[in-house]
């Protein structure tokens, strides 16, 4: 049989023997397509990196499988199911020619052959073990955000692979109650959808602050989304359009300066970190010095900062980031840097 004759009538069988497509909540994907193809010269992609199973159950992608026709040997896939799983960041993966299946744990490095493919309850316990089968808050956490499907906008919106690690990562991170998170991206590799997909999930399961406790109370979080310039913060406030309009708040350093305070009627809201350096009637604001807009300066992309508030009020501060003993992350803004340093290191 060819390769496509193996998948119909053996290997195809044999899932859904397993469970898979078959259990609530499982669901196989075919020739799931992991990248679009490497852009080359000319503006040519390269062939496609497609696997030929993605098994995903509640959700998650949990597994790869890579087939091959009955006359070749089993061994003959294990490559690509190595390469499909570490590109995906799976813990587990398959190759087979639908008479014999060898099974790969890309996290402890195992590998044999194996009778069946696991259950999606057995992958699923394998990818995330439960201490003596009791539910955890963790776990329940992390059903509850695997249920919110990415929003695509009706289709148009694909998250990348990548994209999709970082989301998950992020999302697993907070199911365990890690409290401070940092991703790294380079620019123009969408870190504005990977924090729209974040959003969405704790926004449509109403996680907050008080998920991780036995006192937890039902309602939408409260998101910050800080951006360096204003341009910045408005195309992230018309990217997040698929919500609610009233869920989302562009806070305006004008108003906090003119109102005194900070607006909370929504759940998403979109500044820049300058809003936070100072305040009205502040000593940093008495004292701060106005920039009024060159003709060289409109040449910049701080053109539409400019234009937004008429004058740019330079605050005498720093925003800071510091790592921790324990590898954590704390960021910060103050007015004096070296004593606030100092603060640090004696704990206070």
């Amino acid at each position: 049989m060819n390769e496509a004759e193996t998948r119909a009538e053996l290997i195809d069988p044999k899932l859904k023997a397993c469970g898979w497509g078959v259990v609530e909540g499982s669901k196989i994907l075919r020739e799931y397509n992991i990248t679009a193809g490497k852009i080359q010269t000319g503006g040519v992609r390269a062939k496609k990196l497609t696997a030929d199973y993605v098994l995903v159950y509640k959700g998650i992608k949990l597994a790869v499988i890579e087939a091959k026709s009955d006359d070749l040997g089993v061994g003959e896939g294990v490559a690509q199911a190595k390469q499909y799983a570490e590109k995906l960041k799976l813990e587990t993966t398959y190759s087979t020619n639908g008479t014999a299946i060898y099974s790969i744990c890309m996290k402890t490095g195992v590998e044999n052959l194996a009778a069946d493919y696991l259950t999606p309850e057995e992958l699923w316990n394998k990818t995330y073990s439960i201490d003596n089968g009791k539910l955890t808050i963790e776990n329940e956490w992390r059903e509850k955000f695997a249920s919110v499907p990415y929003e695509d906008k009706s289709g148009t919106w694909q998250l990348r692979y990548y994209q999709e690690i970082a989301v998950r990562n992020t999302i697993e991170a907070i199911a365990n109650n890690q409290q401070r998170i940092l991703l790294t991206l380079a620019t123009g590799t969408g870190k504005t959808a990977i924090a729209f997909q974040i959003a969405w999930k704790l926004f449509q399961t109403r996680w907050n602050l008080s998920s991780a406790s036995s006192d937890y109370v039902a309602r939408r979080p409260r998101i910050l989304f800080l951006a360096d310039r204003n341009i910045l913060a408005d195309q992230a406030f018309n990217a997040f359009s698929a919500f609610a309009e009233d869920a989302l708040v562009r806070i305006s350093p004008k108003e906090i300066s003119k109102k005194g305070s900070v607006p909370t009627n929504g759940s998403i809201f979109f500044t820049i970190f300058q809003t936070f350096m100072s305040s009205a009637g502040s000593d940093t604001a008495r004292n701060a010095r106005v920039a009024k807009p060159s003709a060289e300066l409109s040449r910049t992309p701080a053109e539409a900062d400019f234009e937004e508030l008429n004058e740019i009020i330079l605050a005498k501060g720093y925003m800071y980031i510091l790592q921790c003993n324990d590898g954590s992350f704390y960021t910060g803004s103050s007015n004096n840097l070296q004593k606030r340093i100092e603060e640090h290191k004696s704990g206070d």
